[in-house]
């Protein structure tokens, strides 16, 4: 009998140890939680290897999205969609009942992204997580009303993407250039079709028009040595045999090209790493951060920057495929040294001008207006995939590196760097301009 009330009572401890719930998941910062939503999202436009505009147009959405749904946890923020072209009836929150908008942005951002990437299993699996999290520290009620807005807030800023042209965009023939003196063609060493040649025609999000912002005609072809067009090249090819180890290190930092082959014999493989839009959402991140800044302003910065990276592209790609301007590698293996190539590699896209300034100066100088003027950071962005950081003094020599470093790599004439920068700049200006920020 004794034994038997001893088997009893382990029993019943037991049953008591396997009923007792489970420790909660430990509940991060809402700001945080955003920070985590995005890097996963760069992951996946890495692994899938989506081109620098497209990656914009990606980055543009599932912010814009979070923001939206994360900014009514102050009532000072302004709706940034409800002043964009084409976004409308967008959803509010119910009055007088209790939402998380940090659960509902993370909705609104993936609800976005599963349909504008093709990796949606690597991010479920990352979301799952999260709404774990999410549901271990919330009332059923308040999770599943903030998972429905958020839901909502997503399906809203998904239905103006399927009207900005970009179904129409795709399945285009393929871009090949031309073999007319001064065109673009495909480059060395892997001679890749034209990228993204009708991205121009794509639905701005602020600016008004791709071609609002347009730029001078580049120097027109000349076989006379003395012209500009002549010495641009000269000038490309000298500074290729004169890098100083700093100008190779700014090179490399800010190539961000995710079409990077490597050869080795016969085999070919490729590096991937983040493009020059993620590079800047990366950033935003080391911004936020360093300020401590909350979910909302959080929300609101990645909103603003992929804008910028947004309308940049499309207006810098207009000029590109309206110019087909060649590239330094084609003029000088035909005119100066046939065995020449570029520190850089050079990307499968018209020259002029530089996309990587132009998108530079664009988020720059939103960044500038957000978080000041002598903004110091170290940019870390980059460390886990080319191991390397530097440290800026403001987001603007950031920008100003960024466009010269195109020029050290031999993949840009400095004319092209100088506009390029200059139709970014006044872009970020005027989208900073155009749009209200606060009730």
């Amino acid at each position: 009998m004794r034994y038997f009330k001893v088997f009893i009572a382990a029993i019943f401890c037991l049953l008591a140890v396997s009923c007792r719930q489970k420790p909660k998941i430990a509940r991060i910062s809402d700001a945080e939680v955003l920070h985590q939503n995005v890097d996963e999202l760069t992951q996946v436009i890495i692994y899938d290897v989506f081109s620098p505009p497209v990656a914009s147009r990606i980055y543009g959405y599932t912010t814009l999205a979070a923001y939206e749904a994360m900014r009514f946890e102050d009532p000072k923020y302004a709706s940034i969609a409800a002043q964009l072209k084409g976004f409308k009836n967008l959803p509010q929150p119910q009055k007088g009942v209790k939402y998380n908008y940090a659960l509902a942005a993370t909705k609104a951002f993936f609800t976005v992204a599963h349909k504008v990437t093709f990796s949606v299993d690597t991010l479920k699996r990352y979301e799952n997580k999260v709404f774990a999290m999410y549901q271990d520290n919330l009332d059923d009620s308040v999770y599943a009303r903030s998972v429905a807005f958020g839901e909502k807030v997503g399906a809203a800023i998904l239905a103006r993407s399927k009207f900005d042209n970009y179904a129409k965009t795709r399945g285009k023939p393929r871009f090949l250039g031309s073999s007319d003196n001064g065109k673009w063609r495909p480059t060395a060493p892997d001679y890749l079709d034209g990228v993204e040649f009708c991205w121009g025609t794509m639905e701005t999000f602020v600016v008004k028009s791709s071609t609002d912002f347009a730029l001078p005609p580049p120097p027109p072809f000349s076989e006379d040595k003395n012209s500009e067009y002549y010495k641009q090249n000269v000038e490309v090819y000298e500074q290729s045999k004169k890098l100083t180890p700093e100008q190779i290190t700014i090179a490399r930092f800010w190539d961000d090209n995710p079409f990077v082959i490597q050869h080795n014999g016969h085999m070919m493989f490729v590096n991937k790493k983040i493009t020059p839009g993620g590079h800047w959402i990366g950033i935003t991140a080391i911004a936020c951060k360093k300020t401590k800044a909350n979910a909302v302003k959080t929300a609101q910065a990645y909103a603003l920057t992929s804008i910028a990276l947004y309308d940049a592209f499309i207006c810098g790609w207009q000029v590109k495929y309206t110019t087909e301007y060649i590239r330094p590698v084609t003029v000088i293996n035909d005119k100066m040294d046939p065995k020449w190539l570029p520190l850089l590699q050079t990307p499968p896209f018209p020259e002029y001008p530089s996309g990587h300034s132009d998108i530079s100066g664009a988020a720059a100088v939103v960044l500038t207006h957000l978080f000041g003027d002598n903004f110091e950071y170290d940019d870390t962005s980059d460390l886990r995939y080319i191991g390397m950081q530097r440290h800026f003094k403001s987001f603007l020599k950031a920008s100003d590196e960024t466009s010269i470093s195109r020029f050290y790599g031999g993949i840009h004439y400095k004319n092209s760097v100088d506009q390029g920068a200059i139709q970014g700049r006044k872009i970020g200006e005027f989208i900073w301009n155009t749009l209200k920020l606060q009730n």
